[in-house]
């Protein structure tokens, strides 16, 4: 045992544990995917040491990831204990979860943290599946970025980044341009081409059994309003929804064009997320 708040104690994820903390995150798979993903996924020490349950007298409770993201799901009490642990954990860069755990955590331990540089206050989780997908006729092609365009795919994303979380990644991440070859040779990076430009970027993120997590949505300025993101965005979700049941994603509430392209594709809200940077 690590920490104890109440009844509810806190510890490293074991194999005892697992199925156990599986279950309760799919109880939100929207919500939990980044957790789900990484316990499904990522069998390295490193991770594994760093993703923890909550238990009480019924069982699993919750789950957290304490790395450079710190992740968390769970009942209050869970993220009461959680909150109690992150003293041993410092550093992290993003805290993001489901709104109301974040907002409870958060008052925990805002007297002792660095306090934030920006703050998501409230994003929409949405999501969509075959039977909401509103198809496009118009004329754009979709498919895997190909690795002789990964300088395009990455400007691009650096973009989206400072944009999103003000911070270039070009110039502080020294992982970033291998990261999004490693991607692409993953087929992990997806593009939509009109008139031999590419109009539209999306990586898959983080998946599980019941949703595939689309991230790095983005259209170059001089693209926009043209009806090419709406076009590319719904033929790459008609071809991810042939390998997974639902798509899903997260965007701030005061995105409005975002949202409106997600809405014209049939995303739907399904549950809010909060984002915390330092």
């Amino acid at each position: 045992m690590i920490e104890d708040a109440g009844r509810v104690r806190v510890e490293r994820v074991s194999p005892a544990t697992e199925g156990r903390a599986l279950a309760y995150l799919a109880r939100s798979p929207y919500e939990n995917v980044f957790i789900t993903y990484l316990l499904r996924s990522d069998f390295s020490a490193p991770t594994r040491e760093r993703i923890f349950v909550a238990i009480d007298d019924s069982g699993v409770t919750g789950a957290a990831y304490f790395g450079r993201q710190v992740s968390l799901a769970g009942e209050p009490a869970a993220i009461a204990a959680f909150a109690a642990e992150a003293h041993r954990h410092r550093g992290e860069r993003m805290l993001m979860g489901p709104r109301e755990a974040i907002e409870a955590y958060w008052a925990r331990v805002h007297l002792w943290h660095v306090p934030p540089r920006a703050v998501r206050e409230r994003q929409l989780v949405m999501a969509v599946d075959r039977k909401r997908l509103r198809r496009n006729e118009r004329a754009v092609t979709v498919r895997p970025a190909r690795l002789d365009e990964w300088t395009a795919v990455a400007d691009n994303s650096a973009a989206m980044i400072a944009g999103e979380l003000d911070y270039d990644p070009h110039r502080f991440s020294p992982d970033f341009g291998p990261n999004v070859r490693h991607m692409i040779e993953q087929r992990l990076w997806w593009v939509g081409e009109s008139l031999g430009r590419l109009v539209f970027f999306c990586n898959i993120g983080p998946w599980c059994e019941q949703t595939t997590q689309l991230q790095g949505i983005w259209s170059p300025p001089e693209m926009r309003g043209k009806g090419l993101a709406t076009a590319a965005l719904a033929a790459i979700c008609d071809r991810l929804l042939e390998d997974s049941p639902t798509l899903s994603l997260y965007v701030n509430d005061f995105n409005a064009p975002a949202i409106a392209l997600y809405e014209r594709v049939g995303f739907e809200t399904a549950s809010e997320y909060r984002t915390m940077l330092f």
